[in-house]
């Protein structure tokens, strides 16, 4: 990485989405960076897989596959075409002028034809201190059932939900496939999920509700063995018994760099303007993976829209103008119609 270089394409993350995103431009011949992102308290370059021990779900694997060990092997995939990689987070870009200019958490300055955004969501938590353990060394609990609750750890077991919105309707009646019995933590007397969804998870003879309750405390030591709950009423406290405890509060996208550079939604997401493509409100930068997925939040549809990214990257450089291939411009916002 020279100060003087203009690079061709940027990565900014290194999950599923990045890292499929660098294999593509490689082997195109873009000869990628990709800032992978510092460690921190809520992510690690590698993205939420880093803490998923077994993924059963990603094509490939019959016998499924350790979540670091896959993030592992996608990078190493992605080096061996020599992408060339930043552990640092991107804290600012500025898109006011062509070549994009990119500056890392360690104050590093890079300029960029294009640039990829890949640098997904992080799942919300209640912030209480065994949860975190235990969703980080496979404990069971998890922020995805979809990904996790058929794994056999979870299989006629008591499982707990916390959550009142559609995604933890979701994610209950999902699980009601794998549950001896799925229990529904709620800290209100009523759902905020739309009414059919609620009814629907109501009506499932597998699922019960503890209305106007909160978890205060995850118990166990290796593997959650109960949750200790507060009634937001009374303040009384009690036990209850689990072998899993899957969080459905919502996902927050990692985009607080991206605030007035791109349009967001808003919850944060990035938007692309043209369906099924992954190109933003500004020409020249593309998103993929979670933080402009909102809805299936999966590796495999992450690491397809890197794939998408890079090649959308890949056609934009050929085609472009002078102001793509680095003639300094005031950049040129696309119109946006608000759809994702």
């Amino acid at each position: 990485m020279s100060k003087d270089k203009i690079e061709n394409v940027v990565i900014i993350g290194s999950g599923p989405a990045g890292w499929t995103a660098a294999i593509y431009a490689a082997r195109a011949q873009l000869d990628p960076l990709v800032f992978e992102g510092a460690p921190s308290r809520e992510m690690i370059p590698g993205g939420q897989l880093m803490f998923t021990t077994e993924v059963e779900n990603y094509p490939g694997f019959a016998e499924g596959v350790d979540g670091q060990t896959l993030m592992m092997t996608m990078r190493s995939q992605a080096e061996r075409f020599d992408t060339r990689i930043v552990t640092e987070d991107i804290v600012e870009v500025d898109a006011s002028q062509r070549p994009f200019r990119l500056r890392s958490s360690e104050g590093k300055e890079v300029r960029a034809r294009t640039v990829i955004v890949a640098t997904g969501a992080r799942a919300n938590w209640l912030g209480l201190e065994n949860e975190e353990r235990l969703a980080q060394t496979g404990g069971g609990v998890s922020a995805c059932a979809v990904c996790d609750g058929a794994l056999p750890a979870f299989r006629e077991q008591v499982l707990a939900v916390v959550g009142g919105g559609d995604s933890a309707m979701e994610e209950a009646t999902y699980l009601t496939k794998f549950a001896r019995e799925v229990v529904i933590i709620h800290r209100r007397d009523a759902f905020r999920a739309s009414p059919i969804m609620a009814q629907r998870a109501l009506d499932d003879p597998k699922i019960r509700v503890e209305w106007n309750t909160e978890v205060t405390e995850v118990l166990g030591d290796d593997f959650v063995t109960g949750v200790r709950l507060r009634d937001t009423q009374t303040g009384a406290e009690r036990e209850l018994e689990v072998g899993g405890l899957f969080l459905a509060i919502g996902h927050t996208p990692n985009t607080g760099f991206l605030q007035g550079v791109v349009e967001l939604d808003e919850t944060g997401y990035v938007l692309t303007p043209t369906p099924w493509r992954t190109a933003t409100s500004v020409k020249g930068i593309f998103a993929a993976g979670d933080v402009m997925d909102s809805y299936y939040r999966q590796a495999v549809t992450a690491a397809g829209t890197g794939c998408m990214a890079a090649l959308e990257a890949e056609r934009y450089l050929a085609h472009g103008t002078e102001a793509d291939r680095g003639v300094e411009v005031p950049a040129e916002p696309v119109a946006t119609s608000g759809n994702r």
